[in-house]
């Protein structure tokens, strides 16, 4: 099938397009820049408090008249562009597919391996989150702002999150053969004020894509050499990404190793000098833990911490010993004490996981939004869906002033693609083309060279208050929610993925880390989590704590299913996860599952 790159057949109609779209926009950013300036958000209002001299508000004062002149004065001509630009809806395409021709221009792109359908299984990491990029005037709403500027920061974030390597750490132990928690804990050091990535002596970030293997009397290497370790190529995986540190089971044993990369995974993100393996946002910046280091200067760091150990030429006293050991598998040991009948990793971590295959997101109604983040995404993904919907009055539908607001992105080659608008909207929902992205992507190919296809569904719905309907809807027969036990009933780690607006810029969880840690409690959950208006009723959570039960209202979901799967193959959970990198961005935590297919066997 043909996949639509821009969005009308001709440029004829794209030129007029054009036209109108230039005449309506004054009018649009004028009245909502009028709006905005009347709902401030809590970060606003905590500026104005401290402003003795009140300047905001004179501001906000002496701009008003002026934009509400111009506002009047260019009715007119959004009133001819509106007359030109709706019927030329009818010939609009329901998406944008962008593809990215020149792969050297992404840094952050790795190459990935053909799977052919044998070996151990491939296993593929989905994320879902939903940004809330509208106008600015409906942002607000939500307590957000500034659109355009979020926009590229959530990109720049995501990519970043994606785009470290992925540590694989081995736990080499003869009295420990059973440890295979995969865990989102990272080795990333930030970055110091000179942009150098340096290691942390005695700390692990929780935050990267970890895997953690017990075997008795091997040592990693042998198991990489006989590809038996996940990145191996004959698992689908790569080995480019990947830095492997062999820690010892004996307390008092030699100090873990960084092994490197082959050769052949040093020419993507190797120590060579160049930019590309660096992104604009390589160096933190104050309060945000998202934006760290390059996956090069990551990987430099646990290199240097080897050569300090062996003696060599490394940084001098950056990571002499790395006790790791305790940390890590203690962690993990905790986790599975206590869930013992779960059957994968799950936690709360303030990254996007290593390696990630498919990102569906939400709420990107803004086409400026949707063109930066798309911008910033190309870096990492090479192919994207954006601008999905329709507009204008669209056969059963009412009067669309808004897309659906879904965004695809995808390191695998997209197949086909279809979209279904839904025609029952409700309130405000109803101006929105809100609908269903149905994509089929390949992921591999058989030895017998037949395309190995997978099937991807992104929607967005209407958020009821006790959310009773969708908890009883019949898909949750048909697909697998990981975190749910049923109607109404979810699993004891699983927590809510909606945040109380009103705490969006408190100190506590205004960084990925403090989100983090906040969510990782209890008492957290409750005090920054939204919940049901059944169990909140009246006002905000601030102050009563103690009426509140259960871990938050989730309303973002990440489903999967075997059907359509060949008879001996399955499709298995490995890793499950709240992340909480958008922190200050959004009023939602993404989710993100990472999903092993392999041919099944019976069990002894």
């Amino acid at each position: 099938m043909v996949l639509y790159t821009t969005p009308f057949p001709n440029s004829c109609l794209s030129a007029l397009h054009a036209v109108s779209w230039a005449l309506i926009f004054p009018c649009y950013w004028l009245a909502d820049r009028l709006l905005a300036s009347f709902i401030p958000t809590t970060y606003e209002k905590r500026q104005r408090a401290d402003d003795p001299c009140y300047l905001q508000l004179l501001c906000t004062l002496l701009f008003t008249p002026v934009y509400l002149a111009l506002l009047v004065a260019s009715l007119p001509f959004a009133f001819l562009g509106f007359l030109l630009w709706s019927p030329l809806q009818s010939a609009r395409r329901p998406y944008i597919y962008s593809r990215l021709e020149d792969k050297g221009s992404a840094g952050g792109v790795a190459l990935l391996n053909e799977w052919k359908g044998t070996g151990p299984g491939k296993s593929f990491c989905f994320a879902t989150a939903n940004l809330c990029l509208l106008p600015d005037s409906l942002a607000r709403l939500n307590n957000v702002f500034n659109t355009q500027a979020r926009a590229k920061e959530i990109g720049q974030r995501i990519r970043n999150g994606a785009s470290r390597p992925q540590i694989k750490i081995y736990i080499d132990s003869p009295t420990n053969t059973s440890i295979s928690a995969a865990s989102f804990s990272s080795l990333v050091s930030p970055q110091g004020s000179d942009g150098v990535a340096r290691g942390v002596p005695g700390s692990i970030k929780r935050t990267a894509s970890v895997e953690y293997k017990g075997d008795s009397g091997r040592h990693a290497s042998d198991e990489a050499a006989n590809g038996l370790a996940s990145g191996d190529p004959a698992d689908g995986g790569c080995l480019e990404d990947a830095c492997i540190v062999r820690i010892s089971g004996d307390e008092g044993g030699r100090p873990p190793e960084a092994i490197d990369p082959p050769a052949g995974g040093q020419a993507r993100n190797g120590a060579s000098g160049g930019p590309r393996g660096q992104t604009p946002n390589h160096s933190q910046q104050d309060g945000d833990s998202g934006s760290l280091g390059s996956p090069s200067a990551s990987r430099e760091s646990l290199v240097k911490a080897r050569a300090g150990a062996d003696g060599g030429s490394g940084e001098p006293g950056a990571n002499n010993k790395l006790p790791y050991k305790a940390s890590v598998v203690k962690k993990a040991a905790a986790r599975r004490r206590r869930h013992p009948d779960e059957a994968f990793d799950h936690e709360v971590s303030a990254f996007f996981p290593a390696n990630l295959d498919f990102l569906c997101l939400q709420e990107v109604f803004d086409k400026r939004a949707a063109a930066k983040l798309k911008e910033q995404l190309h870096s990492y993904f090479e192919y994207i869906l954006y601008d999905v919907g329709v507009y204008g009055c669209h056969g059963c539908c009412s009067f669309k002033c808004l897309n659906s607001g879904l965004f695809f992105a995808s390191r695998y080659p997209i197949m086909d693609v279809a979209y279904h608008c839904y025609p029952n909207g409700r309130l405000s929902d109803s101006l929105a083309s809100k609908g269903a992205l149905y994509l089929k992507v390949q992921v591999g190919s058989t030895p017998q060279d037949q395309r190995i296809v997978g099937y991807i569904s992104c929607t967005h719905l209407h958020a009821l208050p006790d959310d009773k309907l969708e908890q009883q809807h019949s898909l949750f027969t048909r697909y697998k929610d990981p975190c749910r036990l049923g109607p109404g009933e979810e699993k004891p780690w699983a927590i809510g993925t909606l945040l109380d607006k009103d705490g969006l810029y408190d100190e506590e969880v205004c960084t990925p880390d403090n989100l983090q840690k906040v969510l990782e409690s209890e008492e957290g959950r409750r005090e920054y989590l939204a919940f049901p208006t059944s169990k909140s009723p009246g006002g905000g959570q601030k102050g009563r704590k103690d009426l509140l039960k259960g871990n938050g209202r989730r309303i973002d979901y990440m489903l999967h299913g075997e059907e359509g799967l060949c008879p001996d193959w399955k499709a298995e959970v490995e890793e499950f996860s709240f992340i909480t990198q958008l922190s200050g961005l959004t009023d939602h935590l993404p989710v993100a599952m990472r999903l092993m297919v392999s041919a099944g066997e019976d069990e002894a």
